[in-house]
């Protein structure tokens, strides 16, 4: 019975030793620096389960190739409209920061609010395709359990209202 006790103690310390960690901002990694759109793509995805990018597609052989890809989100009005509404959306919420805004691009943060992950976040109005492409991606991990899927699909159904 002492075992079980002992272990009931350790898991909780690591608990806690782990939210702490959260707190100070020491699980929210570093700002990517080769973010943005460059002859019209983004970043390909990451090379783990922790994004997803309409423009997956455009990697051949990349690892996350299928599993990152995302459709781009629909026209609201034109390109700049859109990414005006996202900006609106998205800048009430608590634990978001609008990095860069640009009529035809927006660069976000989304911040978890117990351990303080990071996700950065791209919205960009593709003249060519007539939609709005993205990618969202976390900092840390390997695994972000759906996370970025889930919010876009969010976002999507939010700007359909």
């Amino acid at each position: 019975m002492r075992f079980f006790k002992w272990i009931g103690i350790g898991l909780l310390a690591l608990a806690a030793l782990t939210v702490t960690t959260g707190q100070l901002g020491l699980l929210q990694g570093t700002p990517p620096d080769d973010l943005g759109v460059r002859s019209g793509r983004f970043k390909p995805p990451s090379a783990t389960a922790n994004s997803v990018s309409s423009q997956a597609g455009l990697w051949p052989g990349h690892p996350q190739r299928e599993a990152a890809h995302i459709a781009p989100l629909a026209l609201r009005g034109g390109g700049p409209a859109t990414i005006a509404q996202l900006q609106e959306l998205l800048s009430t919420r608590p634990g978001v920061r609008i990095v860069h805004s640009r009529s035809d691009y927006l660069r976000v943060e989304f911040r978890t609010s117990l351990l303080k992950f990071v996700d950065d976040a791209e919205f960009w109005f593709d003249p060519a395709s007539q939609a709005i492409e993205l990618r969202s991606a976390s900092r840390v991990g390997r695994q972000d359990f759906g996370v970025n899927r889930q919010r876009i699909e969010m976002l999507r159904a939010q700007l359909a209202e």
